[in-house]
């Protein structure tokens, strides 16, 4: 361990980890104050959303002949007045229809009266000869209403074909005008949303750059929740809008790419990690180590005392009550790794008792110690 981290050592002090409900708060807190960041940083991005983007209207009315709009919208008019007029025309010739039905009926009752009094040689009365001859009237009076109804439905009928298959003429010539008229819109779009992306990611960048370093290199302040809660957030939204603005075949390029710096980064701090480890770092390895009676170094039993003669690995230690084995390990003899040949219980150069060799503080006296690292394998 070089000078800078036995210094470090020396000065840095411990904090105690206070209540179970305090730290349960201080997660919960964390947790709540990150989801307020996220929503907050929700509604500036959907305030940026409603910047207006390119009219489709305007960009059809440059493309488009608006004569041909306009007797387009005038024949798709025509053709539903003649729609609703034959039906009009329908709807009288059901009535004209069943008035003659009816007409029908009394001629025949009339005519049945007629031939009885033939038959019987007796003369019609006068006012039965009238109906006779009214209904008769009427009949064919109405007969030529229904032909004449029918005649103009026929007439509405030829006109809206006529009609409709100028309309059909005019939507394919409107069409073929409106065709570059969406592609261009298209393209005004998809411009409007990476400047829409611009203008969030310029927002969300420089907060998660921030929030990344004040990660990084405030690991250890106790201020350390909020700037995770912070850039957790930020990087959530970061990843929301890239998502929603750039398309999926360009989204999982740009989302493995982070993927693996993160990773790649997060692999790089593991190896200098144990390649070059930290003060705290090699004190909480040594501490895990001494709880568990095995060497730190190569994780050996450390078999001194009672435990001279027993066996035990990293998971089967809690098993074999080693622990009240001897007092918790205060072995009464100096005791080096028979594995490695690190020296892991000396005499302290205070008090002349033993103490852990690799740990900072005399278990007797409290003397502390420069704490010499060992290369790790």
């Amino acid at each position: 361990m070089d000078e800078s981290n036995n210094k470090e050592l020396m000065v840095k002090k411990q904090h105690p980890k206070g209540p179970w409900i305090n730290r349960i708060a201080s997660r919960t807190l964390t947790f709540i104050l990150g989801i307020l960041i996220y929503w907050l940083l929700g509604f500036l991005v959907e305030d940026i959303k409603q910047t207006r983007g390119p009219d489709y209207q305007k960009i059809e009315k440059r493309h488009v002949d608006a004569s041909l709009t306009k007797r387009n919208s005038e024949l798709a008019d025509s053709v539903a007045a003649l729609d609703r007029q034959m039906k009009d025309q329908k709807e009288e010739q059901r009535l004209v229809g069943d008035s003659s039905q009816n007409l029908q009926k009394t001629i025949d009752q009339l005519l049945d009266l007629k031939r009885l009094s033939i038959e019987k040689e007796i003369e019609l009365p006068e006012a039965e000869q009238n109906n006779l001859t009214t209904s008769l009237t009427a009949f064919l009076e109405s007969q030529k209403t229904y032909q004449d109804l029918n005649k103009r439905i026929t007439e509405n009928a030829a006109q809206q074909r006529k009609l409709e298959a100028e309309v059909r003429t005019l939507n394919a010539t409107i069409e073929d005008q409106r065709r570059p008229a969406r592609d261009e819109y298209k393209k005004l779009e998809e411009k409007h949303h990476l400047r829409l992306a611009a203008y969030q990611l310029a927002i969300l960048t420089p907060l998660l750059l921030i929030g990344g370093f004040l990660i990084i290199k405030r690991r250890s302040s106790i201020y350390f929740p909020l700037y995770f809660a912070s850039g957790g957030a930020t990087l959530l939204k970061v990843i929301l809008v890239i998502h929603d603005y750039f398309p999926t075949r360009y989204f999982k390029y740009i989302l493995i790419g982070v993927l693996l710096i993160v990773v790649g980064r997060i692999l790089i701090h593991f190896i200098r990690m144990v390649a070059f480890p930290k003060t705290q770092w090699l004190l909480r390895q040594y501490r895990e180590a001494y709880e568990r009676f095995l060497c730190p170094m190569c994780e050996y039993p450390i078999r001194t005392g009672p435990r001279r003669f027993l066996y035990w690995t990293r998971r089967t230690v809690t098993k074999r009550g080693l622990q009240v084995a001897d007092g918790g390990g205060n072995t009464e003899e100096t005791y080096t790794c028979p594995a490695c040949g690190t020296e892991l219980y000396t005499k302290c150069n205070s008090c002349s008792k033993i103490r852990h060799a690799l740990l900072p503080n005399c278990q007797h006296c409290g003397v502390k110690k420069e704490v010499a690292s060992l290369p790790v394998d």
